[in-house]
């Protein structure tokens, strides 16, 4: 009763919240395209090979439905469950579709789905999520402190940034070791108590395949539209864009990832300023659209079976995470 009434509350959400990152995005979208000279971008947009972006958007969202879930599954296994890949591939799959709105939408419903399915309480699966992110946000931030030294003045505001996050990490990694009384005594900061620092320094591990997807999946769109990065520079700035993209703006980060894009690529890209920015805008809404189109069609499948997975849900499920 407790899950469908919180459910409900998601659902009757405003109208207004629901619309608002729509608008953002085409706000922000309107800002790109402002900043374009049309007919170049339409030369230049006409010059993509799209058989290669669109393989390469199938191959990127096969592989990061893989290991998302390889290193999703080992959260939920060692704080909520003994979840099943399988099972997982299926409801991750399936949450790409309520992730067309946004991201952590999408985490939302796969937050709920495995609570529904596994019959564990939902704010320890929330708890668990909340591990995802540290995971995810961690590697980002160690990912892009590798080349820093390389590139320190190049960018002024990203060390500040960096070192901010870093210390925000090690604050967040030595109350775990405190393990206060008021965290584990609530479910939702249960299990991230019960994991550790040496629980979450493992699953960073387990997360790198996922984050390295992620990294080529960010970078490579660029090198097919000819805005060429070198990798000492797409280690810093690649990392920022994904960050972006993950803030809950806009669906999918679009506009917020292109409009950074522009600040952060245009130098990379060959020609006048007019065909730099043309290329950029290209390279990060021809795939965006790719990757979009191939969610739309593989989610609604996988939706149904996540729907037959939580209709033969187990009666007596097994609850005992993993040490």
């Amino acid at each position: 009763m407790q899950k469908s009434s919180e459910l409900s509350q998601a659902e009757s959400e405003p109208l207004w919240r629901k619309v608002l990152p729509f608008v953002f995005a085409v706000a922000l979208i309107g800002f790109v395209l402002s900043r374009l000279d049309l007919p170049t971008f339409l030369r230049v947009i006409q010059r993509v090979n799209y058989w290669a972006l669109a393989a390469f958007a199938v191959t990127f969202l096969f592989a990061l439905l893989m290991t998302d879930s390889f290193a999703t599954r080992e959260v939920y296994r060692r704080a909520v469950a003994q979840v099943d890949f399988k099972s997982l591939v299926t409801l991750r799959a399936a949450s790409y579709l309520p992730s067309l709105l946004n991201h952590h939408v999408g985490q939302a419903w796969l937050t709920y789905f495995l609570s529904k399915v596994y019959g564990a309480p939902l704010w320890r699966v929330a708890g668990a999520t909340l591990m995802v992110y540290a995971t995810i946000i961690g590697g980002l931030i160690l990912i892009a402190s590798v080349a820093l030294p390389f590139k320190i003045a190049a960018i002024p505001w990203l060390a500040p940034s960096l070192g901010m996050l870093l210390l925000l990490g090690i604050i967040y990694l030595a109350i775990l070791r405190a393990r206060p009384k008021f965290l584990r005594d609530r479910q939702v900061t249960a299990p991230l108590v019960e994991v550790g620092v040496r629980g979450h320094l493992m699953l960073l591990l387990y997360r790198v395949p996922h984050l390295m997807v992620l990294f080529v999946g960010n970078w490579i769109p660029f090198e097919l539209c000819g805005v060429h990065i070198p990798p000492e520079d797409a280690l810093i700035l690649i990392p920022v864009i994904m960050l972006v993209s993950a803030l809950p703006i806009t669906p999918q980060g679009l506009g917020t990832r292109d409009a950074l894009a522009l600040q952060l690529f245009t130098r990379f890209a060959p020609g006048t300023l007019s065909e730099k920015t043309a290329a950029v805008a290209t390279a990060t809404l021809s795939f965006a659209v790719s990757v979009t189109l191939v969610q739309v069609i593989i989610a609604p499948l996988f939706m149904a079976r996540a729907q037959k997975l939580l209709a033969g849900k187990p009666t007596q499920p097994d609850l005992s995470p993993r040490a």
